[in-house]
């Protein structure tokens, strides 16, 4: 339960990335709002793996640094796709939301919720067998 509720804490973390970047990307610079969406998502996976290495799943470790974040950014592709398709409807369907991208990032993040917590605890971050 504790490895939930601290997912849950980092994944508000990167969703506060992750809406912060592709808002200011569409506001500061006109910015297409499906395209920032990629560097948004490398931001926020990386902030995330960041925090969950050191607080989430602190003690485990099966790869190097690099070996990690990549197979961790890899695993959140599949939370992304499910995030990316609904965040893409709802910017595509509503025009607040391609004024306001956040609002469409936070509709998406809650889709991706279940897949990024499924890859993170039983592969990235998975204790080892008995």
């Amino acid at each position: 339960m504790r490895q939930v509720i601290l997912f849950c804490v980092v994944g508000f973390i990167g969703f506060l990335v992750d809406a912060g970047i592709v808002q200011f990307l569409v506001s500061a610079f006109a910015a297409n709002p499906y395209l920032s969406r990629l560097f948004s998502f490398l931001a926020a996976a990386t902030t995330t793996w960041l925090f969950n290495r050191s607080f989430t799943f602190k003690h485990i470790r099966h790869y190097g640094r690099f070996g990690e974040w990549s197979r961790y950014v890899f695993a959140m592709c599949g939370g992304f796709a499910v995030n990316f398709s609904i965040y893409s409807a709802v910017v595509y369907h509503y025009p607040l939301a391609q004024r306001l991208p956040a609002l469409a990032v936070a509709i998406g993040s809650i889709g991706g919720f279940v897949v990024n917590f499924s890859a993170s605890r039983f592969w990235i971050f998975r204790h080892p067998e008995s």
